[in-house]
């Protein structure tokens, strides 16, 4: 079926077909990232023997390598792959690195692990890329195509973030599998659900039309001829190269601090070089660009606490009062239950608001997202007038906080990965995804710095103490969310200039 770009885009309805097939490609990537994210520090805790600290820095570092090597895999798209060849590769090598550890997770964690950050930095910004490609830029649909998209992404992260743990546990058909091989099953499911991604994809590049291919070359005479082979074949040769280089950071936390002030640095300036070859209107809009990716790096600083210090605190200071469920349990699971149901709903109402001419405008929805964010923390910090003398307190007004939280990452997120494909260039789309996800990797490395300082502050307190002490925390991180918001909002005509007409 060779579709045309124009027919592709010329779709009826909320929602382009060729979605569906994207949708499902990014739940089972999804499945397979949150699956290995959800097992890596109850593994290294319990079999490889860390300690609790050594093991949260360990999984910081390979977080932040995750999403910072999307800005990698980002830029060869753009540059040589394109964007099909690029996800079906990274999708291999994330295969590869599940296989590893499923054969042997104790012995070669890290190789494992190493391959996965590798295929994600391919996989993950280049899907996102290809969204963003079945609108037209004026599209007013295509927030809430990125808006359904999210769903997906929470409904791959809902599945495997619960079920590979569980079976690695031994929580889920432990009766049928031997407790020595619960790991290896745990670690084999996730590279199942990624052949199925694949698969899936494979099919889907059939109604895809030109979307995705790999760039070409432009001669003397305006001829366009295929780029050459070493060129591509160069680049599966090294991201090879980066496997051993990743395992030996990723093992070694300090590397991490070395690696994000270099990282950074160079990325900006790269990018500066890339904005000075562009039209003047282009350049405004890259500089917009580059302040929603600033932005973000301290939305995900604060949002990413899930990981780190929401865990201690779900696991010390939350009871069972909401039907009985486990705390850890809906403090790792609840925001994508809530995205699941929520994201198509948001993407319905930016409709029904821009057909009345009262959709806010994307820097007016990022300012919603910090003020929803920091309203969620708010909420946190209530949990201690609802504690006992013991410092338990209710995992109702826990779970309320998650809510709110969800309502802010609702405004950002599907939110950025669409305003990400509208302020690009034409030549740059791929490497500005990665810068997005980039940002992610500072949210991450961030996050861990304040999760730190919070466990730092309570070592050997009681369970009252820890509950002040981090309570006191969010309320700090609520102030900071709400400044950020209220900023955006003021600074909002400015950053619409620069966007022109972009929405």
């Amino acid at each position: 079926m060779n579709l045309t770009l124009e027919q592709i885009q010329d779709f009826k309805g909320k929602y382009p077909r060729q979605i569906w097939s994207l949708f499902f490609s990014e739940m089972w990537e999804r499945f397979c990232f949150y699956g290995m994210r959800g097992m890596l520090v109850f593994f290294m805790i319990s079999e490889l023997k860390f300690g609790d600290q050594q093991a949260n820095l360990q999984y910081g570092a390979t977080q932040a390598f995750v999403y910072a090597f999307t800005f990698v895999g980002g830029l060869f798209a753009d540059k040589i792959l394109g964007f099909r060849k690029s996800l079906f590769w990274g999708g291999l090598l994330m295969i590869v690195g599940s296989l590893i550890l499923a054969f042997e997770p104790h012995q070669f964690f890290f190789l494992g692990i190493a391959f996965t950050v590798v295929g994600t930095g391919f996989f993950k910004p280049n899907i996102s890329t290809m969204v963003g490609k079945l609108y037209k830029s004026d599209d007013t649909r295509r927030d809430a195509g990125f808006s359904l998209f999210y769903a997906g992404i929470n409904l791959g992260a809902l599945l495997g973030g619960y079920l590979c743990i569980a079976i690695g546990k031994g929580e889920m058909l432990s009766s049928i599998i031997p407790e020595d091989k619960r790991w290896n099953v745990a670690f084999g499911l996730a590279a199942i659900v990624m052949v199925i991604s694949l698969i899936n994809f494979v099919f889907t590049q059939r109604r895809m039309g030109p979307i995705g291919l790999a760039p070409q070359k432009i001669l003397a005479d305006g001829t366009k001829v295929a780029l050459e082979k070493w060129k591509e074949y160069g680049v599966y040769v090294l991201s090879l190269i980066f496997v051993p280089l990743i395992m030996v950071m990723v093992s070694v936390p300090q590397y991490t601090d070395y690696f994000m002030w270099t990282v950074g640095p160079l990325t900006l300036i790269y990018l500066f070089y890339e904005m000075s070859k562009v039209t003047s209107p282009e350049r405004k809009k890259l500089w917009a660009a580059l302040i929603f990716i600033l932005f973000s790096i301290l939305f995900w600083g604060i949002y990413e606490q899930s990981g780190g210090s929401l865990s201690i605190f779900a696991a010390k200071n939350l009871n069972k009062d909401l039907l009985g469920l486990d705390p850890n349990g809906v403090n790792n699971s609840g925001g994508a239950f809530f995205i699941i149901f929520l994201a198509p709903l948001f993407g319905l109402l930016w409709i029904w608001l821009s057909k009345r001419k009262l959709e806010p405008n994307t820097i007016i929805k990022f300012g919603l997202g910090f003020i929803f964010l920091g309203l969620g923390y708010y909420v946190l910090f209530a949990t201690r007038f609802f504690a006992d003398l013991q410092g338990i307190t209710s995992l109702n007004i826990f779970t309320i906080a998650l809510l709110v939280i969800t309502f802010g990452e609702l405004c950002l997120s599907p939110i950025g990965l669409s305003i990400m494909t509208k302020l690009s260039t034409e030549k740059l789309q791929g490497m500005m995804m990665g810068l997005w996800f980039l940002a992610s990797a500072y949210g991450q490395y961030v996050a861990g710095i304040i999760g730190a300082g919070m466990a730092t502050a309570k070592e050997g307190s009681s369970n009252m103490d820890a509950l002040i002490a981090y309570t006191d925390g969010y309320k700090q991180l609520g102030l900071y969310a709400l400044i950020a918001g209220v900023l955006l909002i003021i600074i909002s005509p400015f950053v619409k200039k620069l966007m022109q007409e972009v929405r």
